[in-house]
C-alpha cells in the first residue's frame, strides 16, 4: 500500500492506491443519549432539495439521542463558498458549515476564523482511516469531518436506449465515444450535460486529466506546480471537445446545456422517453433525480471509461464539516456525525458514501449504490477533486475561475488555447492573493 499525500498552503491532494476507504461491517463509537445538553446551532450548508432532506434524516437520527439541540440547517447551494466568507467577513458566521472546497477549510483556518475539532479525535480514530482524518486536518490539527463522500467517477445512462441502440457499458473511452455515435444515429442525443453549474464541467475534465495526464501530473496541476498551458491540459481538453465539441450530441443542442442545471440533466436521462441517453457524474446523481426510475431496469452506471489504458481511478469529492463556534451542542453533534449511525442515516437514503469503515454497506439501498461506493476501495488511484483545492476563486465560485471558464469552453470548444491561457491567468492570480 502506498499513500501520497501532497501538501501546500491551502491545498490537499490525496492519491490512494488503497483499500483504506472501504467500508466494514462492525459498529463502532456510538453516542449514548443524553438529554443534559441543550442549545441550537446554526447550520449552512451546500446541500439542497432532496440532499437537504437527506441531511434532514441524519438530524432527526442525532435528536434521538439529543432531543433538546435544535439544529438549524440552512440550504445554501454552490453560493456556499460566497456566502459563508462574507458572514466571516462580517463577524457573524454560522455556529457550523459544510465545506466541500479543503483549500476554502484551509483559507478560514489561516484566518483563525474556525475552531479544531480535537475533542472528536477519538470518534474519529475509531471510525475513519488515518487518510480521511488527514482530509480534515490542518496546521496538525483536526478542523474537518469529512462526511459525505462521492465517487465522482461514474457515468449513468438509460438502460432502454442503450437497449435500443444495441450498445453495452463501455471499458474504454474509444469505445465510449464510438457508443455515443450510434447512439445519436438511434435519434436520442448522447449527453446530458449540467452546463448552469459549472462544477460539472470541471468533474469531467478532472476525470479526463486524471487518466490521460495521469496522477503525478494531477498532482502538479492541482498545486499549480505546472501551468494550465501545459501540453497535458491541452490534450485533456482537446478530448473533452469529443464530448462537448458537437452540439448534436447534447440534449438542448450547445445553448441548451449551457443553460441545464445539474438536476435537470439528470432527469433528461431518467425520463422516459428519455431526452439523452448518458449524464457523466458522480454517484450522488440518483439522489437528486426527481423523475422516477428503477435501477437496473430504467437506469444503471458504469465506471468512468479508462483512457490510452489508464489504471482504475477514482475522483472523489467530499463535504467537511466545520465549526466556527465550540460549546457543547455543537461539540454532540461533530461526535455523532462521526458514528457509523449518523452515516447509515443519510446513506439508506442512496446519493451517498462514507469513510466510515463500521458502516456495513448492507446499508446502502441497492447494488448500484453498494457498487459505486465499493469502486473507492478497488480503485488503483483516488484523487480529491482538483477544483475543491483551488483557492475558492478559482476553482469554486459562481460564474468565474473555472467555473465559469469551463461554461465558456462548452460555449466554444474549439477555443482551447484562449481557455487555456484564461484558466492560467485566473489560477495565477487566485493563487498569488490566496483566496
Amino acid at each position: 500500500m502506498r499513500r501520497q499525500l501532497l501538501r501546500r498552503g491551502a491545498v490537499l491532494l490525496v492519491v490512494v492506491p488503497l483499500a483504506v476507504l472501504a467500508a466494514s461491517s462492525t459498529g463502532s463509537g456510538a453516542t449514548r443519549s443524553t438529554s443534559a445538553v441543550s442549545g441550537s446551532i446554526s447550520f449552512d450548508g451546500v446541500w439542497t432539495g432532496a440532499e437537504a432532506s437527506a441531511f434532514g434524516g441524519v438530524i432527526k437520527a442525532y435528536n434521538k439521542l439529543y432531543p433538546k439541540v435544535k439544529v438549524n440547517y440552512k440550504p445554501v447551494g454552490d453560493n456556499l463558498p460566497t456566502v459563508v466568507s462574507t458572514a466571516v467577513a462580517g463577524g457573524n458566521p454560522p455556529d457550523m458549515a459544510d465545506i466541500a472546497q479543503p483549500g476554502l477549510v484551509a483559507q478560514f483556518v489561516k484566518k483563525g476564523a474556525l475552531k479544531p475539532i480535537t475533542y472528536s479525535r477519538k470518534v474519529l480514530l475509531a471510525n475513519f482511516s488515518p487518510a480521511w482524518i488527514a482530509l480534515g486536518t490542518f496546521s496538525h490539527k483536526i478542523y474537518g469531518l469529512v462526511f459525505k463522500a462521492s465517487n465522482k467517477s461514474t457515468v449513468w445512462y438509460n438502460v432502454p436506449a442503450f437497449k435500443a441502440a444495441g450498445v453495452k457499458a463501455p471499458a474504454t473511452w474509444t469505445q465510449f465515444t464510438k457508443n455515443a455515435g450510434t447512439i445519436k444515429s438511434s435519434g436520442v442525443p448522447p449527453y446530458s450535460i449540467g452546463g448552469a453549474d459549472g462544477w460539472t464541467l470541471t468533474d469531467l475534465f478532472e476525470n479526463i486529466y486524471l487518466r490521460q495526464a495521469g496522477p503525478a501530473k494531477y498532482a502538479l496541476l492541482t498545486l499549480h506546480k505546472i501551468k494550465w498551458t501545459d501540453a497535458s491540459v491541452t490534450s485533456a481538453l482537446n478530448t473533452m471537445a469529443q464530448v462537448i465539441g458537437d452540439s448534436a450530441n447534447m440534449a438542448g443542442g450547445t445553448s441548451g446545456a449551457v443553460q441545464t442545471d445539474f438536476p435537470t440533466s439528470v432527469n433528461n436521462v431518467w425520463e422516459s422517453p428519455p431526452k439523452a441517453a448518458i449524464v457523466l457524474e458522480g454517484d450522488f446523481v440518483p439522489g437528486v433525480a426527481t423523475v422516477k426510475s428503477k435501477p437496473g431496469t430504467g437506469y444503471a452506471e458504469f465506471p468512468f471509461p479508462s483512457i490510452n489504458n489508464s489504471p482504475a481511478s477514482v475522483e472523489i469529492g467530499g463535504d467537511t464539516i466545520v465549526a466556527f463556534r465550540d460549546n457543547p451542542a455543537i461539540e454532540s453533534f461533530v461526535k455523532f456525525l462521526g458514528t457509523p449511525a449518523a452515516a447509515a442515516a443519510w446513506a439508506a437514503k442512496g446519493g451517498f458514501a462514507t469513510g466510515n469503515k463500521h458502516m456495513s454497506t448492507s446499508v446502502y439501498p441497492d447494488a448500484t449504490t453498494r457498487a459505486t461506493a465499493g469502486a473507492i476501495a478497488k480503485a488503483k488511484y483516488v484523487a480529491f477533486d482538483m477544483s475543491d483545492q483551488q483557492p475558492a476563486s478559482f476553482g469554486a465560485t459562481v460564474g468565474q475561475g473555472e467555473w465559469g471558464l469551463f461554461q465558456d469552453f462548452l460555449r466554444n470548444p474549439k477555443d482551447v488555447k484562449s481557455i487555456q491561457s484564461k484558466l492560467e491567468s485566473a489560477a495565477a492570480a487566485a493563487w498569488k492573493s490566496g483566496k
